[in-house]
């Protein structure tokens, strides 16, 4: 790193600590370095921040465009930014391994996830390298999925979420195929792309043999190896690639409050370049 933040590894597999500075005030320099220890770290944390909803968008806006999410109300303020609360009257729904908004035809680039308030103890997040759960398949399995696509949908999440019918909303967002190894447009890098959440089926194959293989491929998220987890405190900070990662942000902490501010950066079409 050539300028003077500190970077931290939480585990071999995945997650860095970047610590000496102040995303209020970050230099091109601390930009590029942020962006490249993203790059290698899959996720990136900070401590200690004091951003206001304006400062957050304004930071995330040096990593992209930013996008905004159908679950944010038309009369916010700042749409850019996702509001994440649960608490005695809302248990957390975000626990299951998943990348976020797979559903576009364009999913995002990664998320900036801001603590706000959180329980004395319990809502940890966790995230797993999913380009280490691509190069721990059986050959067989990579042999197999390779160059496949397959869809995704949002009704499986968010039409009970946004009381709408899944008709209504795959006409709005259509289901996207996507491939289910996609090549990281920056690294390179082979990375699986299935997730719990809005993965539906795989394209053009049997639907009993296409769930018991997306089974198999939804399970190496859970493997500890490829983890890290993060102890949320107000103030903290987590940047993660999208493309390369997925997360589970656990609900042990109900009926305790946990309150987040989420800003995300749009992506660019999943495509898979054999080597």
């Amino acid at each position: 790193m050539a300028s003077n933040i500190t970077v931290s590894p939480l585990t071999p597999a995945i997650g860095a600590e970047i610590g000496n500075i102040d995303l209020r005030q970050v230099s091109g320099d601390q930009i590029a370095n942020i962006r490249a220890a993203l790059l290698e770290y899959k996720v990136v944390f900070f401590r200690d921040q004091t951003l206001t909803q304006a400062e957050h968008i304004s930071f995330a806006r040096e990593f992209g465009d930013l996008e905004i999410h159908p679950a944010t109300p038309k009369s916010q303020s700042n749409p850019e930014v996702l509001h994440i609360a649960h608490g005695p009257e809302s248990k957390g729904k975000e626990n299951f391994w998943h990348s976020d908004v797979t559903w576009r035809e364009k999913p995002s680039l990664g998320s900036i996830l801001k603590a706000v308030e959180v329980p004395a103890v319990g809502g940890d997040t966790l995230f797993a390298n999913m380009v280490m759960a691509y190069e721990l398949l059986p050959d067989d399995i990579k042999k197999v999925i390779t160059g496949r696509t397959a869809v995704h949908d949002i009704a499986r999440v968010f039409a009970g979420r946004l009381n709408k019918s899944a008709e209504e909303l795959r006409e709005r967002y259509p289901p996207m195929e996507h491939p289910i190894v996609r090549t990281h447009p920056e690294t390179g890098e082979s990375v699986l792309y299935v997730n719990t959440a809005f993965t539906s089926h795989i394209k053009d194959m049997e639907k009993d043999e296409s769930a018991r293989l997306l089974r198999k491929l939804y399970r190496t998220a859970a493997n500890p190896e490829i983890q890290c987890r993060f102890r949320w405190q107000p103030g903290s900070l987590a940047f993660w690639d999208n493309r390369a990662s997925q997360h589970f942000a656990s609900s042990d902490y109900f009926p305790q409050v946990r309150k987040m501010e989420r800003v995300t950066i749009a992506g660019d079409r999943p495509y898979w370049r054999a080597a």
